[in-house]
């Protein structure tokens, strides 16, 4: 029996990853960057030409007269970033490499760098049509299919979609990755090939499904809070290491970028690992990290009490950059400077983790342990505050959160005894499913971001802090909020600042 359930599960792992993501993402990839290309040329750039504003925007507090509930555009970035930083950063990145070679991470730059203006449209947009939540806001791309494009069928689709997504699937990889990355770690301790115990793994589920519940059953601002704290902390402690160790190793770089470029564009053979690979993974890998395009960030973003929409659009560029450009890239080098196998077996923490040993020495196993633990952790927080405000969109019953939270950590500790291949497989799938529901509605709710993009920097060049009134955009339909109520909207409270 356990030898026929082993090839069941091998039959359904093939079927998800070599039928359905193999045709599904020939496609996508494509389709992701030429949204990207087309928002990014509609909005001259916006990605690049307004870099400094993202800086400052992400610095603006809310008003602090208010009811003391409001989410700041920091926090708002702390939570999406807490479901972006995570095993997509040191797991997933290593996953691309090891399957698609030094050319993955190329595309994972080209998807953020491209993806930079698709996640600018999302978020505003977020923000438009946004609405008010017992002091302070909820929205997302539920709602701007609803309130924007008028299509309450896609609107639900959409949450049902993001709501299995992140509460179920995407809990499963964390869960996952940091499991593998333990099993590592005392197979490193122990000399030996095999570390953790099935007992143990049980043991690691359960703690982590009652860490989980804690934080979740306590709301948004106990998910903000902790996010706010575990994310930067362990992404700053991860860099350190990462420049210390390219210091080490600078002669290499040079080679080492050479490597990612050559093979990207196919310049450079490498063994195990085609162009059409590394294109297709470097894809796969980017969205499932940085998640521009692909509607969740946008539910964190309209949580934010700013004074334009465009500002919080810029926040989660910043996010995007941050996540594949800074922390992914790290991750990237560490695997390269290793010297891996491409095309063999997938690997994802624990290639990470052999490669950090080979520069540092074992307890680099231990380290990248430790950081997948908190990342993993607080993306397990952030992805479940993604899927609530979506399962809130279609329900607002009491029990069925109640039910739907008991699913999400059952998936939390279900990802602690899962294969690796299937559980990335599905991820990949239930991603492309968000996107493609996602550009649907904001390709041709575009306009609306583009006319506020205007509308900010028309303020910006008057020398005046942008501000933004429904009235401003002309066509507006179904904006609930942006009448003037709060205060950081208007231009009397700039003017005592």
């Amino acid at each position: 029996m356990p030898n026929c359930n082993l090839v069941g599960m091998d039959q359904i792992t093939d079927f998800v990853a070599n039928t359905v993501n193999e045709n599904v993402w020939k496609v996508l990839a494509f389709v992701l960057l030429g949204a990207g290309i087309y928002f990014g040329v509609r909005t001259l750039l916006v990605q690049f030409r307004y870099i400094p504003d993202m800086f400052r925007a992400i610095r603006e507090k809310p008003d602090p007269s208010g009811a003391g509930e409001e989410i700041s555009a920091f926090k708002a970035f702390s939570i999406s970033a807490a479901s972006r930083v995570g095993t997509g950063n040191v797991a997933g990145v290593a996953l691309a490499i090891s399957i698609g070679g030094p050319g993955a991470v190329f595309w994972m730059w080209a998807m953020a760098l491209i993806g930079g203006a698709t996640a600018f449209v999302e978020s505003t947009l977020a923000q438009v049509w946004k609405v008010r939540d017992k002091g302070s806001f909820r929205g997302g791309p539920a709602y701007y299919m609803s309130r924007g494009l008028n299509s309450k069928a896609l609107a639900i689709i959409f949450a049902i979609a993001i709501s299995i997504t992140y509460g179920l699937v995407y809990n499963a990889v964390q869960t996952n990755s940091i499991v593998e990355a333990v099993d590592n770690s005392i197979a490193t301790a122990k000399d030996a090939e095999v570390g953790a115990s099935p007992q143990l793994k049980v043991i690691i589920g359960v703690i982590l499904a009652a860490l989980a519940a804690v934080v979740i059953f306590g709301g948004v601002q106990r998910i903000a809070n902790v996010t706010q704290v575990i994310v930067p902390f362990m992404a700053t402690a991860y860099i350190l290491l990462g420049v210390i160790v390219l210091a080490l190793n600078f002669s290499e770089i040079p080679t080492m970028f050479a490597n990612i470029v050559g093979s990207a564009l196919g310049f450079r053979e490498v063994a195990g690992a085609s162009l059409g690979m590394a294109f297709t993974y470097g894809m796969r890998r980017g969205l499932f990290s940085n998640e521009a395009g692909q509607g969740s960030a946008p539910n964190a973003a309209a949580t934010a009490n700013v004074s334009h929409p465009v500002k919080q659009g810029l926040v989660q560029t910043l996010g995007v950059y941050f996540d594949t450009l800074v922390v992914c890239s790290i991750t990237a080098f560490i695997v390269l400077l290793g010297n891996p196998q491409f095309g063999e077996n997938a690997q994802s923490a624990s290639l990470t983790q052999n490669s950090l040993a080979s520069q540092v020495g074992d307890w680099g196993v231990h380290f990248i342990s430790v950081i997948l633990f908190f990342l993993a952790f607080s993306s397990i927080l952030g992805n479940y505050y993604l899927a609530q405000a979506n399962f809130n969109y279609f329900t607002k019953s009491k029990s069925a959160m109640i039910g739907f939270r008991v699913l999400v950590i059952a998936c939390v500790f279900g990802g602690a005894i899962g294969k690796v291949p299937l559980v990335w497989a599905l991820a990949d799938t239930f991603a492309a499913t968000m996107v493609i529901i996602n550009l649907i509605a904001i390709i041709p709710l575009g306009w609306v971001a583009f006319k506020l993009l205007k509308n900010f920097s028309d303020q910006k060049k008057a020398g005046l802090e942008p501000v933004f009134h429904r009235d401003d955009i002309p066509g507006l339909r179904n904006v609930e909020c942006w009448d003037g109520q709060e205060a950081v909207t208007t231009r009397e409270y700039w003017a005592k600042q």
